[in-house]
């Protein structure tokens, strides 16, 4: 259902200006495959804690000999096998993403932004907060200072930043940092936000009286 979901969202895009990003489930390299075939080329890689995970991650989106990617000679991505030079640009057509979400990760951040192929690091506050001990609080002091750490320590590695906030606030004060790659808000909270927000308006206003 989730990959359907995902296709169908894909063409809902086609013609727009926007370029979908897609986060797997997990580093597989049978996900990866799956997603590729119907067009993906943007993935934000979950959970990455080290540079052998991250050359995993490239390696499934690439085809051979810089990769393990399995070869469809016709599929979505490549219109069903009208693009012709598909498989000579499809390589330099795909765009990585590893989540830096634990203390394991920062520990190997440098070695993971090495990684040839790997386009950007982004910051996961809600499960690295975990991870320190402030599991549901990104805004406690010390995770704050822990993602500024983090984001310093991503751009002198020359790779690009992403981190994801639900505050308007805290977007912009990333993006100040120099981050690039900022995830502002979500589909889900602002429905139920702004949903909320309408609800509680009309119960609050005073109603006409009944004719």
């Amino acid at each position: 259902m989730l990959f359907r979901s995902i296709f169908n969202h894909l063409q809902s895009m086609v013609g727009g200006t926007a370029a979908p990003v897609v986060r797997p489930a997990w580093n597989d390299a049978v996900l990866f495959k799956r997603y590729l075939d119907i067009g993906v080329q943007n993935f934000l890689v979950p959970m990455v804690q080290n540079a052998e995970q991250a050359r995993a991650a490239v390696a499934a989106t690439r085809y051979p000999p810089k990769g393990i990617r399995g070869v469809s000679v016709a599929n979505r991505a490549n219109r069903y096998a009208r693009v012709k030079d598909y498989f000579q640009r499809a390589n330099d057509e795909v765009c990585i993403v590893v989540q830096i979400e634990t203390r394991e990760a920062l520990g190997h951040l440098e070695a993971i932004a090495a990684v040839e192929g790997v386009d950007a690091l982004f910051v996961g506050p809600s499960d690295l907060a975990a991870d320190v001990g402030h599991l549901g609080n990104t805004s406690h002091p010390e995770v704050r200072a822990l993602i500024e750490t983090t984001l310093a320590r991503i751009h002198r590695t020359g790779k690009a930043s992403g981190i994801l906030t639900g505050v308007e606030a805290d977007a912009r004060h990333w993006l100040s940092l120099g981050s690039t790659v900022v995830a502002v808000g979500s589909d889900l909270s602002l429905l139920s936000r702004h949903s909320e927000e309408l609800a509680a308006r009309f119960k609050s206003s005073p109603q006409p009286a009944a004719q």
